[in-house]
C-alpha cells in the first residue's frame, strides 16, 4: 500500500508552513471520530492530514473478545484509508519521532518532515516495563499489533501440543483480569477440541495491589475473585514483579515463579519522542492538557486518549475516555480552524464498564453498583459492533 494515499480529486499539494489545516498524529479512538465528523461536515478551505503507523487501527474494547475467539482479527479493526478519504484527508503511513514547536515541524520515522498549523495527538500509550528482563521475555499487550503476533504464536504452540504450559499475567486491573480469562477460555477450548486435557494449561495472575480491580467497587472485585477461583487461576496479590527471565518471573519477596509465557498488562507511559518535544508532560510522559484538550504549553497542539493527561480532571487510562473525547476534540479543532473560541469539556467521574469473563458472560461495574450475566455480554457485543459500524466506510 502506498505510504501517502488519497484520491486524486482531493490530493493536496505539499504542505506549506502556515497552511490552514490540522495534522492528526495517530489513528486512535478520538481521531476516528474526528475524521467521521469532518467527513459529515467539512470545514471549507481546511485540510486534514492523518499520520498513522498502521492502516488498520484496533478497537481495544473488542480485544478480549478477539482473544477469546468470539471475533476475528478483521472484526476488531477500523480501516483508516476509506475513513480518511471520507473526511477528505490525506493519509500518510508513518510514525512520529520528534516535534519542533517553534518551527511547527513534525519529524517522522521515514525521514519526512511535516509542516503543521494545528496538531492533534492520539497515539495511545506505550508499555512502561521497568522490571529487568520484561522487555525481552514478556508479552506486552501494547502495541496491539505486536501483542497479536505473540498471541498467535502462543495459540499455535498450544495447537501443536506443546505439553504442560504455565501462563502468567502481570496486572490485576480490569485489563489484566479480562485478558487472562479470555486467553484461558480460548486455549482450554483449543485443547478440548483436539481431545487433550485442558488442565495441562495453568494460569496465574500477579498484581502489586492487595486487591484485583482496585478502581472498581468491592462487589465487582468479589465477583471476579469468585470467577478466578472457580476457574483455578492462581492469584498472587501484593506481589509486585521485580524481574522476568526465560524461565519465569521473580516477585518482590524474592520467590521465582516458573512461567512459559508472561503477559504484561500494567503500566503505561508516553512515547520517548515526546520527552524532547518541549510540551509539558506529566510524570508518566503524557501530554498535559486543559479542559479544551489543548496542551498547556501550546494551544495549537491538542491531545486525547491515553496520551493526554487532563490537569483538572485526571482519569484512569480507558478506551471509553478516548471514545468520549472524540466529539469535543472534533468540535474544538473545528472552532480553532474557524477562529472561534474553544469550549471546555469535563469527563464523567464514573462510567459503565462491561468486563467480560471470556465465555460470553460479563460483569457490569459503575460506581458502587454491579451486576452480571450473559445478557450483559450481549449488550457489550451490540454496543461494540454498533461502534465499529460507524467507521466502516468501506462497507457502506
Amino acid at each position: 500500500m502506498p505510504a501517502d494515499w488519497l484520491p486524486e480529486r482531493a490530493r493536496p499539494s505539499p504542505d506549506p508552513i502556515g497552511s490552514r489545516g490540522a495534522t492528526l498524529v495517530g489513528g486512535g479512538h478520538s481521531h476516528v471520530e474526528v475524521l467521521r465528523r469532518f467527513g459529515r461536515r467539512p470545514v471549507s478551505g481546511a485540510r486534514l492530514t492523518l499520520i498513522s503507523r498502521d492502516r488498520h487501527t484496533p478497537y481495544s474494547g473488542m480485544l478480549p473478545g478477539y482473544v477469546a475467539g468470539h471475533y476475528n482479527w478483521a472484526d476488531v479493526h477500523i480501516d483508516l484509508v476509506p475513513l480518511a478519504a471520507f473526511a477528505g484527508a490525506r493519509f500518510i503511513q508513518d510514525s512520529a519521532t520528534g516535534l519542533d514547536l517553534e518551527s511547527r515541524i513534525l519529524h517522522c520515522e521515514s525521514g519526512r518532515d511535516i509542516h503543521w498549523e494545528r496538531l492533534s495527538i492520539n497515539t495511545g500509550s506505550t508499555p512502561s516495563i521497568a522490571a529487568p528482563g520484561a522487555v525481552e521475555h514478556a508479552m506486552a499487550v501494547k502495541p496491539i499489533h505486536r501483542f497479536n503476533d505473540r498471541w498467535l504464536a502462543l495459540l499455535a504452540r498450544v495447537r501443536t501440543g506443546a505439553g504442560r504450559l504455565r501462563i502468567a499475567v502481570v496486572g490485576g486491573g480490569a485489563g489484566g483480569v479480562e485478558l487472562l480469562l479470555a486467553m484461558q477460555h480460548r486455549l482450554r477450548g483449543e485443547c478440548r477440541a483436539l481431545g487433550r486435557d485442558p488442565d495441562t494449561l495453568v494460569f496465574a495472575l500477579f498484581t502489586r495491589g492487595r486487591h484485583i480491580l482496585p478502581t472498581h467497587a468491592a462487589s465487582v472485585q468479589r465477583r471476579f475473585l469468585r470467577v478466578l477461583t472457580e476457574r483455578g487461576v492462581e492469584l498472587h496479590c501484593g506481589q509486585a514483579v521485580r524481574g522476568v527471565n526465560e524461565t519465569g518471573l521473580e516477585t518482590i519477596d524474592g520467590r521465582h515463579h516458573r512461567a512459559d509465557e508472561v503477559i504484561w498488562v500494567t503500566g503505561a507511559s508516553g512515547p520517548e519522542w515526546l520527552r524532547e518535544s518541549g510540551l509539558a508532560l506529566d510524570p508518566q510522559g503524557f501530554i498535559q492538557v486543559r479542559d479544551s484538550l489543548q496542551s498547556i504549553t501550546d494551544p495549537a497542539v491538542f491531545a486525547a486518549g491515553d496520551i493526554a493527561s487532563m490537569i483538572h480532571h485526571p482519569r484512569e487510562k480507558a478506551g471509553v475516555v478516548a471514545v468520549r473525547q472524540g466529539p469535543p476534540l472534533a468540535d474544538n479543532l473545528r472552532r480553532s480552524l474557524t477562529r472561534r473560541p474553544v469550549r471546555p469539556w469535563r469527563p464523567q467521574r464514573r462510567w459503565l464498564a462491561l468486563i467480560s469473563t471470556g465465555n460470553q458472560y460479563a460483569v457490569a461495574s459503575r460506581g458502587a453498583s454491579g451486576a452480571e450475566g450473559r445478557w450483559l455480554w450481549h449488550c457489550k457485543d451490540w454496543i461494540d459492533r454498533r461502534f465499529m459500524r460507524r467507521y466502516r466506510m468501506d462497507r457502506d
